[in-house]
């Protein structure tokens, strides 16, 4: 398949029909998508993978039981074949940062990152998660880190010093996907947010 056509067909799927992911399929795919370029070389994003019969765990750490009987989308996510977490360690720039051949960036302190590569990082190997699974006929969607950050680290058997960048949650898609209102939304074209120097 043409890149192209792989970047252009990859939507977000927040409604699975339960079936597993197989643990070779999904390991798979987080390897490869930490081929992602990491500042310094830092290597330090990590993937968690949460495998079938863990997701309800997930889920009840995740979100709350108001969430879970309210939300439109819950029973379509809750369906998910696995969860990937993204997470990263800011400690692992900032020790990166200090060592001879990259001290004089100032960059050993975490404050004075004016982008925080840890989070760059995880972004990056999060989008070639999406677009590998994409790639094998899979669905996903990118559930941002907005609540419940330091029980998710937890769950995944982390320390507090690591940061969760979100979750990738992964199966197949049973078409029953609620439409997002976003899609309403007057944008501009892809071409008109493609701009030279004035």
């Amino acid at each position: 398949m043409e890149f192209s056509e792989l970047a252009s067909r990859r939507r977000m799927v927040r409604s699975f029909d339960g079936t597993p992911v197989p643990s070779d399929q999904l390991r798979h795919w987080c390897e490869v998508a930490l081929w992602a370029p990491t500042a310094g070389n830092s290597a330090g994003v990590r993937f968690i993978v949460i495998e079938a019969d863990r997701v309800a765990e997930y889920f009840a750490v995740a979100t709350d039981a108001d969430w879970r009987a309210s939300a439109r989308r819950a029973e379509g996510l809750m369906r998910a074949g696995a969860v990937v977490l993204a997470v990263s360690l800011p400690s692992a720039y900032t020790e990166r940062y200090g060592e001879a051949d990259k001290a004089s960036s100032g960059l050993s302190d975490e404050s004075a990152w004016p982008v925080p590569y840890w989070h760059t990082d995880a972004a990056m190997a999060t989008m070639q998660l999406l677009l590998a699974v994409e790639e094998a006929s899979w669905s996903a969607c990118f559930w941002g880190n907005f609540r419940n950050e330091a029980d998710i680290v937890k769950l995944a058997g982390l320390s507090g010093e690591w940061r969760l960048f979100g979750s990738v949650l992964i199966g197949r898609a049973d078409e029953q996907d609620p439409r997002s209102a976003s899609l309403t939304r007057a944008t501009l074209s892809r071409s008109e947010r493609v701009l030279g120097l004035p």
